[in-house]
């Protein structure tokens, strides 16, 4: 009587604190802050709730885990080592304006994060290139406090205007009305708004946030110490 051949046992991948924050990245893209806890993260793993604590002791610790993952594949991604200061300042800006927008609950958390951020990556990574620029000693903190906070209020106020709509809200009908509802403001009051409201209708995120960046960087750039 022949018989069957013994079903091989499926071996699961073991269970790591690298393995955990990659998971916890994944809910809260998919549920967000509120829908990350330990038996959810548990029953996404396959695991108990007790291995995870084995490897992280809370879910504090947990979220600034998983923003310093976000944080670090970002920064890692971005090649600057043959660019101009300037340009690796606006590639360095655009890969944490783009990892917000994908990953839009990294903006809030920063807000409650505590004085070690894992933004002190990416705030020593603009310093660096403000020295290269040859900014002035003392205006080095500001200038460089000023790109810093340039990039986390643009990328993240647009993390929560995404998070803000409706997952199937058509972007260019949204423009559109809210455009239309500027030209019905008041003519004396809001002159200035009514004006730009096309520009409003057809702007682009992220042309427009490397803009501000370029902006920002020519008043910069006017501070360079005279060579010699």
């Amino acid at each position: 009587m022949a018989t069957n051949p013994r079903r091989p046992e499926r071996r699961q991948e073991p269970l790591s604190r690298e393995r955990i924050i990659s998971a916890a990245v994944e809910l809260l893209d998919t549920v967000g802050e509120g829908g990350l806890t330990f038996r959810a993260l548990a029953k996404h793993l396959a695991t108990g709730p007790g291995a995870i604590y084995w490897h992280v002791t809370g879910r504090t610790e947990l979220l600034g885990a998983a923003i310093d993952s976000v944080v670090a594949t970002t920064i890692a991604a971005v090649d600057d080592a043959d660019a101009a200061p300037q340009e690796a300042i606006r590639a360095l800006a655009l890969g944490v304006f783009d990892a917000m927008d994908a990953h839009p609950w990294v903006g809030t958390q920063l807000t409650h994060a505590p004085s070690h951020s894992p933004m002190l990556r990416v705030f020593e990574r603009i310093g660096r290139q403000i020295q290269t620029l040859r900014v002035p000693e003392a205006a080095q903190f500001t200038a460089a406090s000023a790109l810093m906070s340039y990039i986390l209020g643009v990328a993240g106020q647009n993390a929560a205007n995404t998070r803000a709509l409706r997952p199937d809200t058509d972007r260019t009908e949204f423009l559109d009305s809210v455009a239309t509802a500027w030209k019905e403001l008041d003519p004396d009051e809001y002159a200035f708004t009514r004006n730009v409201a096309g520009q409003l209708r057809e702007h682009d995120d992220r042309e427009e946030f490397l803009a501000g960046i370029d902006l920002i960087l020519a008043g910069i750039t006017a501070l360079q110490r005279p060579a010699g």
